[in-house]
């Protein structure tokens, strides 16, 4: 059993624990992930490693409340345990060499941005970070990425905090007035990281993507992962996350993310009326 060591709600839908895997903390980098289970007859989900701490045995996650699992997981609270806690799986994002980096994070996906970014920090790496989100309510991470970036722009939807408008725009600005970035590196919603794709791709700049499709085993059997990049298909467990994104079929990717969407609004549903009936 993997203890909840540390619980904090970022925002009404975004929730971040430090779960006791000392294991898995001694091998975790930025860019892999884990899978786990809430609870012994739980499904498997993965979740990009957010942090870790290797002395204390921890390992931090960010996860958003989208669906039964997710809802169940916040449910948890420090003291309680999860069933299981498996990895790290995946490739770590490469850090070696990179001397200027813009990083592009976009919603929760600035969850998996920030270990990259602080990473590249420690290394000596000079590090622009642009993050996004719909308004400043649903805002995470700033301070941190404040701590571990040589500059930080905060971008909402509707200008209610930092800048309004898109996580393009900023970089489109740098690159137009000259910043040379040995990587861009994108990670959030698959259309941003699409246009962020696009956005660089007139200047020549290296883009790497954060890719999180369907998932189920996290080893490359089950298939659910598969990505065309390249012409050729990928398994994002096994292969990835991360890919050069200017050989991702973004298109495919996004109309396959939206194959189950009935079935987890069902099961979301279902979750709701059991907690409800809990509470009563």
């Amino acid at each position: 059993m993997y203890e909840i060591k540390t619980k904090r709600v970022l925002n009404p839908t975004v929730t971040m624990m430090d779960i006791y895997a000392p294991l898995v903390a001694k091998k975790a980098e930025p860019g892999q992930f884990v899978i786990l289970r809430v609870d012994e007859d739980g499904e498997r989900i993965p979740l990009t490693v957010a942090g870790y701490d290797r002395e204390a045995g921890t390992v931090k996650i960010i996860f958003q409340i989208v669906g039964a699992t997710t809802m169940k997981l916040n449910q948890k609270e420090a003291g309680e345990c999860l069933a299981d806690f498996c990895g790290p799986l995946g490739r770590a994002t490469e850090t070696d060499g990179l001397k200027k980096v813009c990083i592009v994070g976009g919603g929760v996906g600035c969850a998996i941005a920030l270990p990259v970014a602080q990473k590249l920090h420690s290394l000596g790496c000079e590090v622009h970070s642009v993050i996004g989100f719909r308004n400043k309510d649903l805002l995470i991470l700033e301070d941190e990425f404040a701590a571990c970036s040589d500059k930080l722009t905060v971008m909402t939807d509707d200008g209610s905090y930092g800048r309004k408008g898109v996580v393009t725009e900023p970089l489109k600005e740098a690159l137009e007035a000259g910043e040379k970035y040995d990587m861009v590196i994108a990670i959030g919603p698959i259309v941003m990281m699409k246009f962020v794709v696009a956005t660089a791709k007139p200047f020549g700049v290296p883009v790497t993507v954060s890719m999180n499709p369907i998932m189920i085993d996290g080893t490359g059997m089950c298939g659910g992962c598969r990505l065309t990049v390249g012409g050729k298909t990928k398994f994002a467990c096994v292969d990835g996350p991360d890919f050069d994104g200017y050989e991702v079929d973004f298109d495919e990717a996004m109309e396959r993310s939206r194959m189950y969407c009935d079935f987890e609004a069902h099961a979301r549903e279902e979750a709701c009326n059991l907690f409800k009936k809990e509470v009563q």
